[in-house]
């Protein structure tokens, strides 16, 4: 083939036609490839950049699947704690039914006996007044042998003498004692002593002795203690219903001329000053008051109900002012503390007092049994839905740990750890009948332990969900971010098809052109050569 000669011409046209053809299968490449840049040759920059993009796309796209597992696996947990919300719900429903239930015992009580002139406006009581004395001077008889004190015996009038006994100072007709308001009349010759019809009381001063006086003053005051001589001294007595008022013409001559009244020590209340206590009852703050009326002190039922209400216990008080103390509702099951303090004294109102120990109702028990049977189905409920809330191995309610990658270097991860959210992990058991339920105070501590499970349940599905909202946008995120690298790929090797195929249609063009121009200086070569022969 080297002997060959070619001319210049048909040379070039071969050349033109070569090149076209090595262009047009260039062209047609990136049109069936649709890109630009297929191999190193192409442009090495952009192919090597372009392929670590694309790398990185596809390790970034192979942690999509995890990723997104990872948002089922938060699903799933999410929708298990939705479930025991709603199982936990049902607990506190069952709970409530027992605290509508009627009480289930017949309560622990406490009576005292009764305290006169108490009442629920006032519960302390009305003591007697304290009788009050007052004695007079010394009064000595008309005995002219060697005069004496009186005594009950000495006449209120007579003549004067050796050996006599009546008063130095004689009554007469006319005098007057006037006792709390009534009056003694004095008068001579009537034979009697006693009351007149218009009840005025009579004394024959003719007849009548000191002691005559005496019992009829006694018999004004109605007093208990009666009035009294001693000495020649007479001492008088108030009475219980009243004060002691005397006046009179009679006064000085029984020696009592400097009296006018006297006043009855005002009775003190059975329980004013007294102290209660009573220990804590059915779990409650343990009771300790002062009888009063002064500041911070207990007078009323009102009040005294008040600082037992955190006891669990409440008063009432009847007609003859004994006070009853019985348990509340919520602690029906429980028996009254221990009662102290000054009031529980002895010879006070709340001393020896027997205290009545609750009596269970077997209905009432009964029904609350029943409600126990249904918690306790509702516990069994929670604990096998909190171990069904897995996915693909993974239970985030069983305190598993999800760990989630989310880019090509292990770098950006997520740890996620879980929560046990078993019935232990709430803080919830299952109920025992005859201890559970019996009571609104047992009832009202199953109820707290619902409240604990739900603030519990209520913080595990915030942090889900903004853990699950972290994924997804990380996911979005990455998603996104695989777009933008193949976006950034594409755009580096990716071939203008409108581009290229307008240069195939040129170049096209151009290879028909060359071969023309070859076959024409094909003839002229054949030309020559016919000239040759």
């Amino acid at each position: 083939m080297s002997d060959i000669v070619l001319s210049a011409s048909v040379r070039q046209n071969l050349l033109s036609l070569q090149s076209t053809a090595d262009l047009l299968a260039t062209t047609q490449n990136r049109l069936a490839t649709g890109k630009k840049v297929n191999t190193a040759l192409d442009n090495p920059t952009n192919y090597f950049t372009a392929a670590a993009l694309d790398s990185r796309a596809g390790d970034i796209n192979n942690l999509l699947d995890g990723i997104g597992n990872g948002v089922q696996i938060l699903q799933a947990a999410n929708t298990g704690i939705t479930s025991l919300q709603k199982l936990v719900d049902s607990a506190k429903s069952v709970a409530n039914q027992a605290l509508q239930t009627t009480v289930g015992y017949t309560k622990s009580t406490v009576s005292t006996g009764p305290n006169p002139g108490a009442t629920a406006a006032n519960i302390l009581g009305t003591a007697p007044p304290t009788n009050n004395t007052v004695t007079g001077a010394v009064v000595n008889n008309d005995d002219t042998g060697g005069a004496a004190p009186i005594t009950g015996a000495t006449n209120l009038a007579g003549a004067a003498g050796a050996g006599s006994d009546n008063l130095a100072t004689n009554f007469v007709a006319g005098d007057t004692l006037v006792i709390n308001g009534i009056t003694i009349a004095f008068n001579s010759g009537a034979g009697t002593t006693g009351v007149a019809a218009d009840g005025t009381l009579s004394i024959d001063v003719t007849t009548g002795t000191v002691q005559n006086v005496l019992t009829a003053i006694d018999a004004i005051t109605g007093t208990a203690v009666p009035s009294t001589i001693t000495g020649g001294q007479i001492t008088l007595s108030t009475g219980t219903a009243s004060d002691l008022t005397v006046s009179g013409s009679g006064l000085s001559k029984l020696g009592l001329g400097a009296v006018s009244t006297v006043a009855r020590t005002p009775g003190v209340p059975a329980l004013a000053g007294k102290t209660l206590t009573i220990d804590s009852t059915g779990g409650g703050t343990p009771t300790n008051l002062t009888f009063g009326t002064g500041p911070g002190q207990i007078s009323s039922l009102n009040q005294l109900n008040a600082k037992l209400l955190a006891n669990n216990l409440q008063a009432s008080i009847d007609s003859t002012g004994a006070i009853t103390i019985t348990t509340s509702n919520d602690a029906a099951s429980y028996t009254i503390g221990a009662i102290g303090g000054t009031a529980a004294a002895a010879t006070q109102l709340f001393n020896g007092l027997t205290i009545a120990n609750p009596v269970a109702d077997p209905t009432s028990q009964d029904a609350r049994a029943k409600l126990v049977d249904q918690y306790n189905h509702i516990i069994e409920q929670i604990s096998t839905t909190a171990g069904d809330a897995s996915f693909n191995g993974v239970n985030l309610l069983a305190g598993d740990q999800l760990k989630l990658v989310f880019n090509e270097t292990g770098k950006s991860t997520l740890n996620i750890t879980g929560t046990s959210l078993n019935p232990a992990g709430l803080g919830l058991s299952t109920l025992t009948s005859g201890t559970d339920f019996i009571d609104n105070v047992a009832t009202n501590k199953v109820l707290a332990q619902l409240q604990g499970a739900s603030s519990l349940l209520r913080s595990q599905a915030s942090t889900l969900g903004s853990n699950l909202s972290i994924v997804q946008i990380r996911q979005d995120f990455s998603k996104n971010l695989i777009n933008v690298l193949q976006t950034g790929s594409a755009n580096l090797t990716i071939a203008d098809t409108n581009e290229e195929a307008a240069n195939s249609q040129a170049l096209a063009t151009r290879q028909s052109i060359a071969v023309s121009a070859l076959a024409l200086a094909n003839q002229s070569q054949q030309s020559v050569l016919k000239l040759l022969q």
